[in-house]
């Protein structure tokens, strides 16, 4: 990524430039100093954004996040902006609006635009190029979702289809010049895995009702005996996906990104060059598994109770993805 080298560089010289300009350069250079004490690059887009509607985003910040962390007692003693200034809080390395956050509000713009391009104007009889390789997409999720969850698996694909375009976006945002995937941040891919899960026990419930979710957690045996003893193996292992998802999501991102940051560092002309098809490669492979092992979650409870043979084949397309 040694492009992403230059712009850095480019970026921390016109911020030092601009300190002995103005005000508005003084709240840049804040951000870069936060940037450097965090080790985490902040995109040009980021700093500006925050120079814009920081102040403002701040002071309602303000207002509800010190009642909230009062509250909870699990993000920490004290939101760490309360008695602050914005110049203060931006000092010492915070950021009203998150990296992350602007980064994934960018993947979403770029989704919708790129979605409606490939779309186009639809047509049966003379379908253009840009059609039928968005049918080709469609296609091959159509015939996942079949495998995997059923015959009735495409109501599910527009959550399913959803999570791979912002998350293979989300990945490849990173490969671009002077921008960060969101993906490389835990906070994104925990709030995926969270949506996962919360949909494929809604869809659970809805399907089988409330005690026949619940009864898919004792296991397929008919035994007081060995629900008993399952179901709080279940109820763990359930949960036990949300940080699966996550982490291999966020670590295999992340990974790559340092990775290629640090060979950038030494070597800024060929190498970061030859790598750049392993972080393809990456960005769609991670992306895959977290779209399949969705549809095994779903294909898992999307049966009724009877269906309980269907679970080996799940559990064997789990096994096998991760």
């Amino acid at each position: 990524m040694f492009l992403l080298n230059i712009l850095q560089e480019h970026g921390q010289d016109a911020a030092e430039h601009g300190a002995a300009a103005g005000q508005a350069a003084q709240t840049a250079e804040a951000a870069g100093h936060g940037a450097a004490a965090h080790a985490e690059h902040i995109p040009i887009i980021v700093e500006k954004l925050n120079h814009w509607l920081g102040p403002a985003v701040f002071e309602i910040q303000k207002a509800i996040m010190p009642p909230i962390y009062s509250a909870l007692k699990i993000f920490g003693p004290h939101w760490p902006g309360e008695g602050k200034t914005f110049d203060q809080y931006v000092a010492e390395g915070y950021l009203p609006i998150p990296t992350q956050v602007v980064m994934f509000l960018f993947v979403v713009l770029i989704s919708v635009v790129v979605l409606t391009f490939l779309r186009g104007k639809l047509s049966v009889e003379s379908p253009h190029k840009r059609q039928q390789t968005f049918e080709v997409g469609v296609e091959a999720l159509r015939e996942l979702l079949n495998d995997l969850v059923g015959p009735g698996g495409m109501k599910h694909f527009p959550v399913v289809a959803t999570f791979g375009i912002l998350i293979l976006l989300s990945n490849l945002t990173g490969m671009l010049p002077d921008m960060v995937a969101p993906t490389a941040n835990f906070n994104v891919t925990l709030a995926l895995a969270i949506t996962s899960f919360l949909y494929y026990n809604y869809i659970g419930i809805r399907e089988n009702g409330l005690l026949g979710h619940l009864k898919h957690f004792g296991g397929p045996v008919p035994s007081l005996f060995v629900m008993i003893i399952l179901f709080p193996i279940e109820i763990i292992s359930n949960l036990a996906r949300i940080m699966s998802l996550s982490v291999r999501l966020f670590g295999n991102i992340f990974g790559e990104e340092q990775l290629s940051g640090a060979i950038s560092a030494m070597m800024q002309w060929v190498l970061p060059a030859l790598l750049m098809p392993l972080g393809l490669l990456t960005a769609v492979l991670q992306t895959f598994i977290f779209m399949v092992l969705s549809m095994v979650y779903l294909g898992e409870v999307s049966h009724h109770s009877d269906d309980h043979h269907a679970a080996p084949a799940h559990d064997h397309a789990a096994a096998t993805a991760h």
